[in-house]
């Protein structure tokens, strides 16, 4: 027979991991709802800034399934806040009547310093606010803008051109 003080306590649980070991917060409970991939093509990101979104209920439920278009969506600066123009969130069908416009501008949500940074970067030539992502963090909808500039068609070529070659290097280091 042998005694509780023969085993020694290996700090696992029944897991198998230590219970000293912590889970990542970072990517704690973050779920992508849409990626504007146009943009990333199309533009040159310079900055990006994580920003909140000023929703209703039926918008919330809306991107909840996932419908979303980001693909003609941009940033505009209007009395000191930052508004999301043209991004389409189709009506929820069980709202009824309590829906919401489907492209109607929404406020995105920031402070008074980072409006300040993005508002004078943004309004400068030849530079845009981008949405590149909208995903859910910690259960609130969250949009990653970007500070962009547009790339002009040989820049596209020569973007494509550098990823094909990253690509295929990878692909020789891995029959190595």
């Amino acid at each position: 027979m042998a005694k509780k003080s023969d085993k020694k306590d290996s700090g696992k649980g029944r897991s198998g991991k230590k219970s000293s070991d912590k889970p990542d917060r970072e990517h704690d409970n973050e779920r992508s709802i849409a990626q504007n991939r146009r943009a990333r093509r199309d533009y040159e990101v310079l900055d990006t800034l994580e920003c909140g979104l000023e929703l209703c209920g039926s918008e919330v439920k809306s991107l909840r399934t996932g419908k979303i278009s980001l693909d003609e969506a941009y940033g505009r600066i209007k009395q000191n806040e930052v508004w999301l123009m043209g991004c389409d969130i189709p009506e929820y069908v069980q709202a009824n009547q309590f829906n919401h416009e489907p492209r109607r501008p929404r406020k995105l949500l920031l402070h008074r310093r980072e409006i300040a940074r993005f508002a004078t970067r943004a309004t400068q030539k030849g530079l845009t606010l981008v949405p590149l992502k909208m995903y859910f963090k910690r259960g609130r909808a969250k949009v990653l803008m970007g500070i962009c500039k547009g790339r002009k068609t040989y820049d596209k070529r020569e973007a494509l051109k550098k990823s094909d070659m990253k690509r295929d290097i990878q692909r020789a280091m891995r029959q190595r």
